[in-house]
C-alpha cells in the first residue's frame, strides 16, 4: 500500500496562531510542533528564493525521521527565466541546497504559470531531459491546454509526476505519470478574509478525490496530498479532514482547529 504524506503549503503563517499553533508558542517552535502533527510540508517559501544551506540544515533537525519536505523550486525558473537555459544552473543549485534535507527529501516541485501553454511543449520537454539525476520531480501546469495523452506520456517517458490540482478552473482528474502521486488542494486567491477556521466544508470534495487517487494507486510507492488556506478557509483544518477520512489518527491543536465555522 502507498504511504500517504499529508499537510499544508507552508506553516508559518500569522492566523494560524490560536487556530492551529498554541496562543504563546514562539516562532522558533513552529516547524517541530508542525511535523509531530503532519508528516510531510509543501515548502512555499523556496518559490521565492533558494534558501540559505544552514536554514535547510535547520528544517531537517527540526523534523522527525519519516517527515517529508517537498520544496517549490523557485519562480525565477518557470516564471522569470521560462527555462532559458540559465535556469539549469538556477535549479542546479537549489538542488544542491535542497540535498542537505537527505531522505526527509521528498518530490521537488515545479510549478508554471497560468500562461504556459502547450505551445512551450518542446521547451519543457528539453528540460525534463535535463533535469539533475537521482532526484523526484513534479510538475502543475495551469493552462488547460497540456490536458491531453501527448502531456502525460511527455511526463511519463521521463519518470516526472503529473501534479493534480483542485482548482477553480482546471481538470479535477489524476493522470498517474510516476511510481507516486502529487495533488495539490488550492483554492481562489483571497477569497477568505480569516484564514482561522474551515468556512467551506470540502468532505464531499475530498471523498471524491480519495476514490480518485485510490484507483490510480496500485503500485504507487506514496501519495502525497497538501492544502492552502484559500481551498476551504483554514489548510491544517481541512488536511485533519482528509486523515479522519481516511483513517489516520489527528493529533487536535486548540480547540478551534478544524471546525466548521
Amino acid at each position: 500500500m502507498a504511504i500517504w504524506y499529508i499537510g499544508t503549503m507552508g506553516f508559518g503563517y500569522r492566523q494560524w496562531q490560536g487556530s492551529f499553533y498554541p496562543d504563546k508558542l514562539p516562532k522558533a517552535g513552529q516547524l517541530p510542533y508542525y511535523a509531530e502533527r503532519f508528516n510531510a510540508l509543501e515548502m512555499d517559501s523556496t518559490f521565492y528564493g533558494t534558501p540559505r544551506p544552514e536554514t535547510v540544515e535547520r528544517w531537517r533537525a527540526q523534523t522527525p525521521d519519516g517527515f517529508r519536505f517537498c520544496p517549490k523550486a523557485p519562480r525565477e525558473i518557470t516564471h522569470d527565466l521560462r527555462l532559458a537555459a540559465v535556469a539549469d544552473d538556477v535549479l542546479a543549485v537549489f538542488v544542491e541546497t535542497m540535498s542537505r534535507l537527505g531522505d526527509q527529501l521528498g518530490p521537488i516541485l515545479l510549478q508554471f504559470p497560468p500562461d504556459f501553454t502547450a505551445d512551450e511543449r518542446d521547451n519543457l520537454a528539453g528540460f525534463l531531459e535535463r533535469l539533475p539525476a537521482g532526484f523526484r520531480f513534479a510538475v502543475e501546469v495551469r493552462h488547460r491546454s497540456w490536458w491531453s495523452d501527448e502531456t502525460a506520456e511527455m511526463f511519463r517517458a521521463r519518470g516526472v509526476c503529473w501534479a493534480a490540482a483542485d482548482y477553480i478552473y482546471l481538470p479535477k482528474e489524476i493522470r498517474r505519470t510516476a511510481d507516486y502521486l502529487y495533488v495539490r488542494f488550492l483554492g481562489r486567491h483571497g477569497q477568505f478574509a480569516a484564514k482561522t477556521h474551515e468556512q467551506i466544508d470540502k468532505t464531499a470534495d475530498l471523498q471524491g478525490w480519495r476514490g480518485q487517487i485510490e484507483a490510480a494507486a496500485p503500485g504507487a510507492t506514496e501519495v502525497y496530498a497538501f492544502f492552502n488556506d484559500d481551498y476551504a478557509g483554514h489548510a491544517p483544518g481541512t488536511a485533519n479532514r482528509l486523515k479522519a477520512l481516511l483513517g489516520m489518527d489527528v493529533e487536535e491543536g486548540p480547540p478551534q482547529q478544524g471546525r466548521l465555522f
